[in-house]
């Protein structure tokens, strides 16, 4: 297509609009243009932690896991003292849809136990000509809901007068499941507040060994070395020691949360000691010392808001370590005790080789300390990629 030239002299087309100008319309097309440079920070840590597949995974199963421990009576198929003398030791049971080639629902088989007078063991066997078909939403075992109410609705029973042991039973004929989700309680309670205690302590001593240095610096900074140079177990296992057997359950488990709190927090004081170094000379620091703010203003109010991100994506890996030293506590016999239950406590059951040899059922509680290591850790991945979003 071709265009042809106007002739010498005529008026040149032009393409103006007549249209009158309207401000508000330009200030919305100059704020739509605009709009990815001005967001905040965290909203762009969120955009960039949503391509992290792995990560969002993790977090959503973390989510369902730390909403379960609010609602434990209620998913737990048996309350946790509840014993069956005729079902010590015994193995899981399968969850079956279809019997005879027809659908039945979610049911389990009845079982018959035999002694095995060669070995003194109980032998459990399936009957299949025993259907017992599972109730949801069901009447079962009362318990007190968080020791304030009594109730004794539960998310899954087994069928009127029957059992249903999902993961197996332990010496004492105790479900393993509702051991299980009754230990996450403390399992998973123990290293937020765990975290917690850290934090408060590695961004006080952090933050003063990096905002005035000198003196200050080169002694917590000696404090903090000593501290880290010492092997961990042992010393969990020597401040363990000191609380005496005469506490109560609770005050045990306050005890264990100070003590995994005290002895982790050298990493995080190392690098926001790191991180204030650089921050300190910068121009908004200067001008807050000039219009007197003291430090302890100043470090958390400027500094520490500053490396924040960073600071959320070390709570995440600390986390795991809490939660692994109060299970090899309570799996040594120095953490916690019962009447508490924890995934550690649960796995004292299996310290022997002979045990798991006969009843490897008893490892199950491992599963989910797997589970939640992995989660946190792939968590804190994508949100030490999320940090820094400008990348």
């Amino acid at each position: 297509m071709t265009h042809q030239l106007p002739e010498p002299g005529a008026p040149l087309e032009h393409y103006v609009s007549t249209a009158p100008f309207d401000p508000n319309s330009m200030a919305l097309h100059v704020e739509q243009e605009t709009a990815g440079m001005t967001t905040s920070q965290w909203r762009l840590m969120w955009w960039k932690l949503k391509r992290h597949r792995l990560a969002i995974v993790s977090l959503v199963f973390l989510c369902i896991m730390y909403t379960s421990i609010f609602l434990t009576e209620f998913l737990a198929p048996y309350a946790l003292e509840t014993r069956n003398l005729n079902a010590i030791y015994a193995p899981p049971q399968s969850i079956h849809l279809f019997h005879e080639g027809s659908l039945v629902g979610p049911f389990v088989y009845g079982r018959k136990m035999e002694l095995n007078m060669t070995n003194l063991q109980r032998v459990y066997v399936d009957d299949p000509t025993q259907v017992h078909k599972l109730r949801f939403f069901c009447s079962g075992d009362s318990y007190k809901f968080w020791g304030l109410f009594d109730a004794n609705i539960h998310l899954v029973c087994p069928a009127e007068g029957q059992n249903m042991y999902v993961l197996g039973t332990d010496r004492l004929g105790r479900d393993v499941l509702s051991r299980i989700l009754y230990g996450a309680r403390i399992s998973l309670t123990i290293g937020l507040f765990g975290v917690a205690v850290s934090f408060v302590l590695g961004i006080i001593v952090g933050g003063l060994a990096g905002y005035h240095g000198g003196w200050v610096d080169m002694a917590l900074t000696r404090i903090t070395e000593v501290l880290q140079s010492i092997p961990s177990i042992p010393l969990w296992m020597a401040m363990a020691a000191i609380i005496p057997i005469t506490w109560s359950p609770i005050l045990v488990y306050l005890g264990i949360t100070l003590i995994l709190g005290l002895l982790d927090w050298t990493g995080l004081a190392r690098a926001v000691r790191s991180k204030l170094f650089s921050l300190r000379e910068e121009d908004y620091v200067t001008a807050a010392q000039v219009m007197g703010a003291g430090s302890g203003r100043i470090i958390g109010r400027h500094l520490v808001p500053g490396f924040m991100s960073h600071l959320i994506a070390s709570a995440t890996l600390t986390v795991p370590g809490m939660i692994l030293g109060e299970t090899a506590l309570s799996f040594l016999g120095l953490g916690l005790r019962p009447p508490i239950t924890s995934w550690g406590i649960l796995l004292t059951e299996a310290r022997s080789v002979s045990v798991i040899a006969v009843y490897p059922w008893l490892l199950f509680p491992i599963v989910p300390v797997v589970l939640i290591i992995l989660a946190f850790n792939f968590l804190g991945d994508g949100l030490r990629d999320a940090a820094d979003p400008y990348k």
